[in-house]
C-alpha cells in the first residue's frame, strides 16, 4: 500500500513524500500544464529513458566529482537556451546528487523554481530527497555551498531499487540504521532480526524500513526546518563521515556514515552515555549489513578534515551522540575535546 507523508514547509504548506509503487502517479504530482524540465544522470537515462522521453532533460555527470558550482553553471546555461522562465516546473530524477544539485539550480535560477523529486537510490529515498537541503561541494568540502528549501514531492518508489547496485543498497541502508539510532527504536531492531539479503528481496520489509526511517526526519524537520536545533540530530555519524570522504575516496557516502556512526559511538559509550552492550548492538548490525566500520584513515588526518566541517562554530563543532538505542543528544565540544575523546575512545 502507498503511503504519503507530508513534511512541513517555512511557508506552512507542505512538501509530500509518497513512498510505494508510485512512479506511475508521476503526472499527478507536476502542476498540470506546466512546461517539466528534467535533471538527471546517464544511468537514469540508460534504465528510464522510455519514461523521460516525453520531458526535456538535462544530464549531468555521475559520482561527487560533478556535484559541483561547474554542474550548477551548465545546467544554468542549458535552461537559459532552452528558454526556461519561472513558470518552467524542474524535476530531479536520480540519486543524491541529482536531487542535491537540481534542487539547488530550482532554488536559484531566477531567484527560484517549482521542483520535485523522483528518488531512485535509496540513500536519496531515505535521506538525501528529503528535508530540502541542496548543495554542492566546494573545495573539497562536502556540501559547502547550498540552500534550505523543500521540494514540492519526492517519490520514493520501490521498484526503481531494483537496478540498484548492491554497494549503492547497502550504503542507503546505512541512512536507515541511522535514522533508527536518533529516534525509532523498532526501526533498528529490524536490522538485529533480518539480514541483508532480506531487506534487497523483501519488498513489504524494505517499504517499512523507507516509511519509518522518512518519519524520523520528518518529524524532526517540523520541529526545524533550518538545523538550529534538533534538526542537527539527523547529522549522526556525519561528522566523521564527512571527515572519512574528504581524506580519501575508498568509500561511498554511505559508507563513511556507517565508519562515522561506528566512531561517535565509542566516543558516546567512552563518556557514560551508550552502554557498553549497545556500542556492541550498533557495531555488530552495521556488520551485519557488511557495511564498514573504519576507514584505515590516521586520526590525525581525519581531525585535520573534521576543523574544515561546514556545521564548526571556530574552534568546535557539535556532536551528536548516541544515549541508547532509538536517543541521542548534542554537544558543543573544541577540537582539542575531540581530539582527546577520539584518542581515547575510539576503536583502532
Amino acid at each position: 500500500m502507498n503511503q504519503i507523508l507530508e513534511v512541513r514547509r517555512g511557508d506552512g504548506s507542505m512538501s509530500k513524500v509518497a513512498i510505494g509503487n508510485v512512479i506511475g502517479e508521476l503526472e499527478k504530482f507536476l502542476p498540470e500544464g506546466a512546461r517539466v524540465i528534467v535533471v538527471t544522470d546517464r544511468n537514469v537515462m540508460r534504465y528510464y529513458g522510455d519514461l523521460l522521453s516525453r520531458y526535456e532533460c538535462i544530464e549531468i555527470g555521475l559520482g561527487e566529482e560533478h556535484k559541483t558550482l561547474d554542474t550548477l553553471a551548465h545546467i544554468y546555461a542549458r535552461l537559459l537556451a532552452a528558454g526556461a522562465d519561472r513558470k518552467t516546473y524542474l524535476l530531479g530524477f536520480g540519486g543524491g546528487i541529482v536531487t542535491d544539485v537540481a534542487g539547488f539550480a530550482a532554488s536559484t535560477y531566477m531567484r527560484g523554481l517549482q521542483f520535485g523529486f523522483v528518488a531512485s537510490t535509496l540513500l536519496a529515498q531515505v535521506d538525501a530527497s528529503v528535508g530540502g537541503k541542496n548543495g554542492v561541494n566546494f573545495e573539497g568540502y562536502k556540501n559547502m555551498v547550498g540552500t534550505f528549501n523543500q521540494p514540492d514531492f519526492v517519490l520514493c518508489d520501490t521498484a526503481l531499487l531494483k537496478t540498484l547496485p548492491e554497494r549503492e543498497f547497502r550504503a542507503g541502508l546505512a541512512e536507515i540504521i541511522k535514522a533508527g539510532l536518533i529516534a525509532d527504536q523498532e526501526l533498528f531492531e529490524l536490522f538485529e532480526r533480518h539480514d541483508f539479503d532480506r531487506f534487497r528481496g523483501d519488498e513489504a520489509l524494505l517499504t517499512e524500513a523507507i516509511v519509518r526511517a522518512v518519519r524520523v526526519k520528518k518529524t524532526i524537520v517540523d520541529r526545524d526546518e533550518k538545523e538550529t536545533g534538533d534538526r542537527k540530530k539527523l547529522n549522526l555519524g556525519h561528522t566523521f563521515a564527512h571527515a572519512v570522504e574528504k581524506s580519501t575516496r575508498d568509500f561511498i557516502h554511505g559508507e563513511a556514515v556507517a565508519i562515522g556512526a561506528c566512531m561517535i559511538a565509542d566516543i558516546s559509550a567512552g563518556l557514560g552515555l551508550l552502554t557498553p552492550e549497545d556500542n556492541r548492538r550498533i557495531r555488530s548490525v552495521l556488520e551485519r549489513m557488511e557495511l564498514p566500520t573504519a576507514s584505515g584513515v590516521g586520526l590525525p588526518a581525519l581531525l585535520e578534515a573534521l576543523k574544515s566541517d561546514k556545521k564548526k562554530d571556530a574552534d568546535s563543532v557539535d556532536l551528536i551522540l548516541p544515549n541508547g538505542i532509538g536517543d541521542c543528544l548534542i554537544r558543543k565540544y573544541s577540537f582539542d575535546e575531540i581530539e582527546r575523546l577520539a584518542d581515547t575512545y575510539i576503536q583502532h
